[in-house]
């Protein structure tokens, strides 16, 4: 029970620092429609419990101020997100539907509504 609340929590705060996170790469990140899609997956109540887990994990530390490499270092700033990031697709690997694509692509077509 505990870890469930704990899971809740965490969801709660990715959501709540996602968009500002996001907001603060979009230009420069080459990765931003597979953040929103994994966002979008993590919303999605018909996704698994083990594979939201695991994106929550990899949003969170995308999210996060510090990392292991500056995000304000050009070129290398976010070799260590994307790793991260690629890690937890290829291991949740057909859970980010077509559908959390199209609503990324959407979102990110239409920037004002992230600004």
């Amino acid at each position: 029970m505990d870890a469930m609340r704990r899971t809740a929590r965490e969801e709660e705060r990715v959501t709540r620092s996602f968009w500002k996170a996001l907001r603060r790469v979009i230009h420069n990140a080459p990765f931003a429609e597979d953040l929103v899609a994994a966002f979008f997956c993590v919303k999605d109540p018909h996704t698994p419990a083990r594979v939201r887990y695991l994106l929550l994990g990899a949003l969170g530390y995308f999210i996060l101020p510090l990392d292991a490499v500056p995000d304000i270092l050009p070129l290398f700033g976010y070799g260590d997100d994307i790793a991260v990031l690629a890690a937890a697709f290829g291991a949740v690997a057909g859970a980010i539907k077509p559908e959390h694509r199209e609503r990324a692509r959407e979102v990110l077509a239409d920037r004002q509504s992230i600004n």
